[in-house]
Parts: structure tokens; sequence; C-alpha cells
């Protein structure tokens, strides 16, 4: 049963029409006090509740009775329903508990999507699918570790919904190759998968790359373009580096995830679309939620889900897979024969630090392999491919080993040496780790290097 709480009768009444016509079974009460003897009588299935109600104009009454109804039914899920002015007032719903959020007036299709995706995410569904074997298409994901195992359980249950979905991890752990597995597993794998690099588009390119342009609508505009949300209709939208996006342009990502509805530049017609966003960023988002860099409306809205992925370091029994999966791509891409690895080769990967995670693996793979040409490798024709992680001259009086230096210790000497083997050649450097551009400026200055460092 859908319990709904709303004062105001012609709410309720298009509620109970639109839920009882889509089958579900609903029942609607007009404020706190009944609503409260509701759920203390019977446990509904879901909750869509009203924020604002006559009495209180702030929505502090909705706030209290929402922390009252987590009280009695902790696992029931919550939808808040607000105008899109009191956005503010569903986040603060959202940090006592409520499972979404919807703005007034709302589009019934939409509302149905996120009542469909709460019952299906809900405790006790959650606890059905844990009892059972749920198949996965999982190509390209290599690895049988626990941490692994985890993420891809979570996938499998997830798929199946509209939830959104925010991917995190440090740069190259695999979140592409996650958000592909979401899509190809749930109900729109036979739609478009549109991925977008939101760190790669500028502020004043933003509206024209996602939502499209009309011929004329500015100086450029030649010809009529389809956005990335249009492209992905029916489909999944993948954004990735989410955390690299301006806060203007976050706004205005919030009110098409919010209401999946744009307006292209040069036509002022909304536009309708449907289409299930799956996010990715290696940023700390509560981070800057509380630096004021990055909207909590937005983060909210996009993390319905959260699927973090172990760096490598963290998954090292999974090493000798990748590494043979990558020699057998390498072999037939080129048309080489197969390349094995001897004990002590897989011994050597085994142990490096990765600061790129799985690229780095990836590159070095491939790059041994082709300089190389063995049909068997060795630690040192890897080794030879490493000689970046070996000390500068200015450290060569160091200890060598690892042992007792922490992750950031290892990855700082790692990038030094690298900086010195390629002479402050950023994207050589880049390129070398198996990382970003972007990724090797944000470690350059969390660790207060330098490109002059490399003399």
């Amino acid at each position: 049963m859908i319990l709904i709480i709303d004062d105001d009768n012609a709410v309720r009444s298009s509620l109970l029409f639109m839920l009882k016509r889509a089958g579900y079974q609903a029942q609607a009460v007009p404020g706190p006090r009944e609503a409260l003897e509701t759920v203390r009588a019977e446990e509904p299935d879901l909750i869509l509740m009203d924020m604002n109600f006559t009495l209180s104009t702030t929505g502090e009454e909705g706030l209290v009775l929402l922390k009252q109804v987590k009280i009695f039914r902790p696992d029931v899920p919550v939808i808040l329903m607000t105008a899109w002015g009191s956005i503010q007032l569903a986040v603060q719903g959202m940090r006592a508990g409520a499972f979404d959020f919807v703005t007034k007036p709302w589009n019934n299709a939409t509302l149905l999507q996120r009542i469909e995706t709460a019952l299906q995410l809900s405790p006790a569904a959650a606890k059905a699918a844990g009892q059972a074997d749920i198949p996965l298409e999982r190509s390209h994901i290599i690895g049988k570790s626990k941490g692994l195992m985890d993420v891809l359980s979570t996938v499998a249950r997830i798929a199946p919904t509209n939830a959104s979905v925010l991917v995190t991890g440090e740069s190259g752990t695999g979140k592409e190759l996650i958000a592909e597995a979401i899509h190809r597993n749930s109900r729109r794998a036979a739609q478009p998968f549109v991925k977008v690099n939101l760190g790669g588009i500028s502020q004043s390119l933003f509206e024209s790359e996602m939502f499209g342009h009309k011929k004329g609508a500015f100086t450029d505009a030649i010809t009529d373009r389809a956005g990335r949300f249009e492209l992905a209709d029916k489909g999944t939208i993948f954004l990735d580096e989410i955390g690299d996006l301006d806060l203007s342009c976050q706004v205005k990502l919030l009110r098409v995830l919010q209401d999946q509805t744009f307006e292209v530049l040069g036509d002022s017609r909304p536009r309708k679309v449907d289409v299930r966003v799956v996010s990715a960023t290696n940023a700390d988002l509560r981070g800057m939620v509380a630096a004021h860099t990055f909207r909590e409306d937005l983060f909210y809205r996009i993390n319905l889900i959260t699927i973090h992925l172990p760096a490598l370091r963290e998954r090292r029994e999974d090493i000798p897979l990748l590494a043979r999966h990558f020699a057998d791509r390498q072999a037939e891409a080129n048309g080489l024969p197969r390349t094995e690895f001897s004990a002590d080769a897989l011994q050597f990967l085994t142990r490096l630090p990765y600061p790129g995670n799985i690229r780095e693996l990836k590159n070095l793979v491939e790059r041994t392999i082709l300089v190389c040409g063995k049909p068997v490798l060795d630690a040192s024709d890897f080794d030879a491919q490493c000689q970046h992680r070996r000390p500068a001259a200015s450290e060569s009086s160091k200890d060598l080993t690892l042992t007792g230096m922490t992750l950031d210790e290892i990855e700082r000497r790692t990038i030094l040496q690298t900086l010195e083997l390629h002479k402050g050649n950023l994207s050589q450097v880049a390129l070398s780790l198996g990382i970003s551009r972007a990724a090797l400026y944000r470690r350059l200055e969390k660790y207060g290097i330098t490109a002059g460092d490399a003399s």
C-alpha cells in the first residue's frame, strides 16, 4: 500500500487516481496526525509526502513528521513532494532519511518511475534479491576479488531499476565499465548509451553540448544540432567527471535531472526526455558540498545509489587475471602470438603500487609486450619498462624498498621519478602513469609538486 500525505484535497484525489490506475493500492490522509495514526496501525510499502502543510509555510511541520515516520517505520521509503523554489527543504528531508524528492507540479510518468524505483530498492526488495542468484553480463570487467564481487552484486541488483547511480573511485579504476554494465543489464539495454566527459566541456558550450541548438541560435550555429540528452532519450546518459562541472552549469543540469525536461538553445519550447543517469567522479563530492563548490541538491539527485570502486592496490589478487586479459587483447588486436608470463613476472606486477590503477597496468603490459616481443615475459622485462619507479639521483642514498612507506609516499615518489624521466613533460608523465592530465594535476597539487621538480 502507498500512503499519500497531503493537505490539498485536489492533490490527494489526483494522486489516488493515478496510483490506482497504475495498479497500486493507495490510501490518502490530510495531515500529520492522521498520517502517524496510519503508520502506527499498518506498514505502508511507500509514503508519498508533501512537505508544506497549511499550518507551516516553512516546511518545519513536514520535517518533524518525516522524522517521526522514520522512527516508527525506518525501512519504509519516503518520497517528498515540494515546489521547485523549496528544493532546499527537500534536501533537508534527504538528510533526515527520505529516499527521494519530486517537485510540484509533477509529471505522472516521472513520479511513477520514481515510485517504482523506490519500491525496487526498498530493504524488503533488497532482502528478497539477496536470496536469489541474479545473472549479470559483465564483459571486460575482470577479477574475482571480494571488493569487485561486492560491486558487481550491487550492479546486478540496481541495474534493472531506474535509480540514478554515482560511481566513485580513483582515476583508472574502471568507472566507465561499471556504468556500461549498469546499462547493459538494464531494461534500457537496447537503447543508446551516451557518454559525456563533463570535464572536457567549457561553461560557454555546456548548454549547446548537453541540450542542443537550433540553426542561428548563436554565431557559429550553422545547422540544427541535437544535444546529448536528446541522443540518450529512452537510454542511459553517463556523466563522467561530474565533480569538474562549473556551479552555473550544475543548476542547468539539476533542472533536466529533476524534471526530465530541457530547452534547446534558440527554441523556447520545453522538450521531454526519458533518460537514466549514471555519473562518475574521482573527487570527494561531499567535501565539495561542504566547501560550497558542488550543489547539495544536485548531489542528492545523482546519487540515489553510490557504488565505490576499490583501487587496484586493494584488489591485488585480480592483477594476474587483468594482466593476462590485456595481453590476450593486445595479441588479438595486433595479430601476435599469445604472450605468457613467468611466475616472477606476475609476482613483480602484483607488488607494484599502481597510482594509475587498472589503466596504468594496461599500459605497462601492452608497452612491455610490444617492446620486448618475447613469447614469455619475466620480471626483468617489466622492470626495464618501470625505470621511472627507481629513485632519482637526488634520492639515491635513500632506502630503495617500499617497506614502511605510506601509499601517499609511494605515489609521490613515483610521480617525482616519472617527472624526471620525462623531463617535466606533463602529457608524457600522465600517459606513462596511465592517468588523465586532470588527475595528474590534482596529484601535483596534493603533494606540492611542480614541473620544475623534475630537474
